[in-house]
């Protein structure tokens, strides 16, 4: 097991530098600033990133979350949809063949929704999340997106992207919507239980149709209520569905309220979650993801990011050597 870094938009040496000093072996952009050509993520610009990560000792490991104009027709049926799933074709291909193993996405085009924030230990600052504050709010999209027709979506982009990925090598993941409530701004965001997962798999049974195990978001959803969330972690390693994780901590197990806290300060116990990644076979790595807003830190948040590695990394030397 191994610790990387991720939301970094583009190959900056600042950021890069930080990564390999703070112990990071793999690198994920997400969102990244790289341009879109004929609705493309070309392949020179992809390689380019990967040879700038190469030179600070480091993997580009994964990219996640395509710009959304890349996947919207996708995910909500649109009229363009079969030209942009071609699109994404066409953009696998090219990160499978710039040497870039992972390909990770959402299937929420209103991305991750918060209300407000929290102050947390020390007066720190997580994001929060209270339903109520947004339960009337109105379609985002034009309309109400109802389960039947998001699962409908999905089981077309699944079934058309995943046999080209299995001819190209790369693996796709996919990130629970954040957060995992019943319905919010006329979407109903399917995968916000384990079952949808399940359901998600069996649409075509392949290692190249995974997840991008954001754990804080699992975290968020009520099946993790009563330790359930260990079982689900193992059971998700086991049949090898998981890419790799964003390792962070919420407050509740409760979709309509909740807030971020520290890696350590949530509601899961991040050394048995850590534990059954280990014990249940798991070889990839894991993340920093969101992380609290301290006193005097950057906007990206350098000191956050810098305690998470140096957690995750001390709970990934301390487990691998209780088998030495």
């Amino acid at each position: 097991m191994r610790v990387g870094l991720a939301h970094l938009q583009s190959p900056d040496p600042q950021h890069l530098k930080f990564a390999a000093q703070f112990g990071a072996t793999d690198i994920v952009f997400n969102r990244s600033a790289m341009p879109i050509v004929d609705g493309v993520l070309p392949l020179h610009e992809i390689v380019k990133y990967r040879l700038a990560v190469e030179q600070y000792g480091m993997k580009l490991a994964a990219f996640e979350n395509p710009a959304v104009t890349m996947m919207k027709d996708v995910i909500l049926g649109g009229p363009k949809r079969d030209e942009k799933i071609e699109n994404m074709m066409a953009t696998v291909r090219n990160f499978a063949r710039a040497g870039i193993p992972m390909l990770t996405y959402g299937w929420n085009p209103s991305q991750v929704w918060r209300t407000a924030s929290q102050v947390i230990r020390g007066g720190a600052v997580g994001t929060a999340y209270l339903h109520s504050m947004v339960a009337d709010y109105p379609p985002v999209h034009g309309r109400e997106y109802g389960a039947d027709e998001m699962w409908a979506n999905l089981e077309y982009w699944i079934k058309a992207i995943t046999p080209v990925a299995e001819e190209e090598g790369i693996r796709l993941g996919i990130h629970p919507p954040d957060p995992p409530t019943d319905s919010h701004g006329g979407l109903f965001p399917i995968l916000n239980s384990y079952d949808g997962y399940r359901r998600l798999l069996d649409i075509v049974d392949s290692p190249a149709n995974a997840i991008l195990f954001c754990e804080g978001t699992i975290a968020e959803m009520r099946d993790s209520a009563n330790d359930g969330i260990y079982p689900f972690i193992d059971e998700m390693v086991r049949r090898d569905r998981i890419l790799y994780v964003h390792f962070r901590n919420v407050s509740a197990p409760d979709p309509e309220k909740f807030h971020e806290e520290f890696i350590n300060t949530g509601h899961v116990d991040m050394y048995r979650a850590m534990k059954t990644y280990y014990d249940g076979g798991y070889k990839n790595f894991f993340v920093d993801d969101h992380v609290p807003h301290t006193d005097d830190d950057t906007p990206w948040g350098h000191r956050g990011r810098a305690f998470a590695m140096g957690y995750m990394q001390a709970l990934v030397e301390a487990i691998a050597k209780q088998d030495a």
